[in-house]
Formats: C-alpha cells, sequence, structure tokens
C-alpha cells in the first residue's frame, strides 16, 4: 500500500496503521465491496476523540459521520478501540526511545 499523506497530526502514520491493520475486520469475501478505508475511519476517531468535536461536525475529508459512528461502535462492542489505542501508544514511546510499557506506575490514594 502506498504512504499517506498526513492531512492532521491525529492521522496514523504508515507504521502505526502497519501494526493495528491486522486486528481490524477482514473485509468479506462475498457480498459489497467495503465503501469506507478503515485507516481513514481510524484516522477520523483520532481526529474526534481529542478535538471534542461531535459526530456530525466531522470534516468532509473524513468518511460520512455516519460510518465512522458505526465503527465506533462496532469497534467498542469488541473491544477493540482501546487495543488500537495502546498499540499506537506503544508505537510512540518505542520512536521516543521509551519502552513499549511504562516501567512504573502512580497510585492516587485519597481519603
Amino acid at each position: 500500500m502506498a504512504a499517506k499523506t498526513k492531512r492532521y497530526p491525529s492521522d496514523l502514520t504508515d507504521m502505526e496503521w502497519a501494526a493495528m491493520e491486522g486486528l481490524l475486520p477482514k473485509p468479506a469475501q462475498r457480498g459489497r465491496r467495503r465503501k469506507a478505508d478503515l485507516r481513514e475511519v481510524i484516522n477520523a476517531l483520532r481526529y474526534l476523540v481529542p478535538s471534542g468535536c461531535g459526530w456530525r461536525m466531522l470534516p468532509k475529508d473524513f468518511p460520512a459521520w455516519q460510518t465512522v459512528y458505526w465503527w465506533f461502535r462496532r469497534l467498542m462492542r469488541w473491544f477493540l478501540f482501546r487495543t488500537l489505542h495502546d498499540i499506537v501508544l506503544m508505537l510512540d514511546r518505542e520512536l521516543e526511545g521509551r519502552q513499549r510499557l511504562p516501567s512504573a506506575g502512580v497510585v492516587e490514594v485519597s481519603r
């Protein structure tokens, strides 16, 4: 697959996409072809979550908001949304020269 041009800072890099592509559902062998590019759907979700914009306010260069919402619901149902987030987080940590997984945690205790 050819490298994609990043339009937004939240867009997936080719390395991030390669790491998560295998976890996503494959297109059906029969029936109607998938209209939406899953990479673009994930890019839309990565734009939407930190920006806090509404579903209907997604920029027009992403797939239709209904499509993005449908995939969001599907990924949440399969518990994949958190997994995809964790993969990108580990890759980002690795690129910064840190361990993939944090070596320590912080526990807050309040009374």
